[in-house]
């Protein structure tokens, strides 16, 4: 994959571009990155912003090494594994977009 095809994987995906990377936000403060992929010339970054508010890469991957899977298209070789519940925070995350599109989300009671 190259840096087009993963930023068209992660908006496909409930990514959302934030400060120039594709990046994830969590749930309750959907107006901040805590994971993002920093794609450069010819590697890609994997990085999750510690509690303290640093940046941590916790992988890197030339393009050529990331292929996406056959049967879900998540990118391997980048290190989405390692990140605890990455499925589900993407998928909150795309959730998150389809009801701001549907015109907000219902107020809870």
């Amino acid at each position: 994959m190259d840096k087009d095809e993963l930023t068209a994987w992660a908006l496909a995906n409930g990514w959302q571009m934030m400060a120039g990377a594709p990046s994830l936000t969590r749930p309750s403060a959907p107006k901040e990155a805590i994971v993002r992929m920093v794609l450069k010339a010819t590697v890609a970054n994997l990085e999750v912003k510690k509690p303290a508010g640093k940046w941590e890469k916790i992988s890197g991957e030339s393009y050529a090494k990331i292929q996406p899977d056959p049967e879900t298209g998540l990118p391997q070789g980048l290190g989405f594994e390692k990140i605890p519940s990455f499925t589900m925070l993407m998928q909150q995350n795309k959730d998150n977009q389809v009801f701001a599109k549907m015109g907000g989300m219902a107020k809870p009671r």
